[in-house]
């Protein structure tokens, strides 16, 4: 993990992802948490679905949050979205790494720090065979590899990887934030991996290295989704320990 990940609290390591479709879901599914969470994610799906308006409900519950939204577009299209982002005051919001060095160094410049730039290196959905398709001839850990030392040069503050590929990122930077999606129970309720292909549990994500960790339908979906944040919460604390 990166030197400041010490300092986070077990439960701000742990971002909900509200992968949900629409405002009175995402009250149902956040009353459902009990305001348990400390962090939470909106994606692009509920941005562009309700804006501001999500935004505002996750600011009610007292939480930080994550404004995933990938982007990736010419260096000055980027630099501008993220500067008209400032007023949303995410903590994180993410971009696209393989939009390249003058990009990314673009939106770190905008952000000034609030939010942090996050690069998202290999999406969880894609396998060596997906880049293949696309003329990359390195492996998964050797592209994450090569784009988090494009990031790290850039300025952008984290990268988000998959579990897989931290120790790969971590040879690239010791300082950038890990931010890692992929994360599966080791069984029983919320295990399937639905269509992400390179996934771990909380432990394993922690021990390698990662300084946050991002779980949606292992908590959305769960009976007891306060039981199951709370138990996440656990394992990533004792790791945390032993690390």
């Amino acid at each position: 993990m990166s030197h400041a990940a010490h300092k986070i609290p077990a439960r701000e390591r742990v971002i909900v992802a509200l992968d949900v479709p629409d405002l009175k879901t995402l009250g149902q599914t956040l009353d459902r948490l009990e305001g348990q969470p400390a962090f939470y994610k909106i994606g692009l799906e509920l941005f562009v679905a309700e804006g501001e308006r999500a935004v505002e409900a996750v600011r009610k519950r007292g939480g930080r949050l994550f404004l995933d939204l990938k982007l990736h577009d010419i260096p000055e299209t980027v630099a501008r979205t993220v500067a008209a982002a400032q007023r949303i005051e995410a903590d994180f919001l993410t971009v696209h790494t393989s939009g390249g060095y003058e990009m990314l160094r673009r939106a770190a410049e905008a952000a000034s720090g609030r939010p942090k730039i996050l690069g998202v290196t290999v999406l969880t959905s894609l396998l060596e065979e997906d880049l293949r398709a696309d003329g990359i001839e390195l492996s998964v850990k050797d592209t994450v590899r090569a784009r988090a030392r494009v990031a790290a040069r850039a300025g952008i503050a984290g990268l988000v990887c998959s579990p897989h590929e931290i120790d790969g990122a971590r040879e690239a930077s010791r300082d950038l934030l890990l931010v890692v999606p992929g994360i599966r129970p080791s069984s029983g309720e919320g295990a399937a991996h639905g269509d992400q292909k390179r996934v771990a549990t909380a432990g394993q994500a922690i021990t390698h290295g990662a300084d946050y960790i991002v779980v949606g339908r292992p908590i959305r979906d769960a009976a007891e989704p306060v039981r199951t944040f709370q138990a996440l919460v656990a394992e990533v604390e004792t790791a945390a320990a032993a690390a």
